[in-house]
């Protein structure tokens, strides 16, 4: 399973276009990091991709060095039997954020590094978010069809509602591209994603956390170590 030409071909033209603007952004966050935080640049992580191949997924680090990450597993395996609007659990605020971090992950700053895997054909501009390996171990059949389509930086669940919306309403949204994925699509998506990012990021400062209660008690698969790099 390969992604398609035309698809290859938008996402290196695309990001070779936007190089100038998008290197002095990587550079100040680069800077940023490194003043208010120190240790490594970037968080690499075993994400789940085209087909269910794994690969070392990208991200600016946004938490201080060697703080716990289970807990966002249980949180999202709680979201996925509760069915409620997947709300992250920083939007309440979070000890472990490094100073201006929840500015990068609104922002989808964070994300920038991702155009390297895009370049090595690991990701689309656009599809589906890559889930973890262990979010991959609680999926259902049906759930795993996501797969189907590479995946992006932003997507059809990104544009329509994100955190508003439930686990099984993303799942759907996510299918629906793998079965609608043309040249339009990925346009529309691309044109929509810098609003839909404002609108989230305006949203944020009033969520509230969900309570689930289905999965108080139950324990997600251990977790994948993280991995960092300077």
């Amino acid at each position: 399973m390969r992604i398609p030409l035309w698809k290859r071909l938008l996402d290196v033209t695309s990001i070779l276009l936007a190089l100038p603007l998008i290197l002095p952004v990587f550079l100040l966050v680069v800077l940023w990091i490194k003043i208010v935080s120190p240790g490594s640049l970037f968080f690499v992580q075993k994400r789940v991709g085209l087909g269910g191949r794994p690969f070392m997924l990208f991200k600016f680090r946004t938490m201080r060095e060697n703080v716990e990450t289970a807990g966002h597993e249980k949180h999202f395996a709680e979201l996925m039997a509760a069915n409620v609007p997947m709300i992250k659990l920083d939007a309440l605020g979070d000890r472990r954020i490094i100073p201006g971090g929840r500015i990068l992950r609104a922002s989808g700053l964070d994300e920038l590094p991702q155009l390297l895997n895009i370049l090595r054909g690991e990701m689309s501009l656009v599809g589906p978010r890559p889930c973890t390996l262990n979010e991959w171990e609680w999926f259902n059949a049906r759930e795993r069809e996501r797969v189907q389509a590479a995946p992006g930086l932003t997507g059809y669940w990104q544009v329509n509602g994100k955190n508003s919306t439930t686990f099984l309403e993303m799942i759907d949204m996510d299918i629906w591209y793998t079965k609608n994925l043309c040249l339009s699509v990925d346009l529309n998506i691309i044109l929509r994603t810098i609003p839909a990012i404002l609108a989230q990021a305006l949203k944020r400062k009033g969520a509230s956390l969900p309570s689930p209660s289905v999965l108080e008690e139950v324990t997600p698969p251990e977790e994948d170590p993280e991995v960092v790099r300077p």
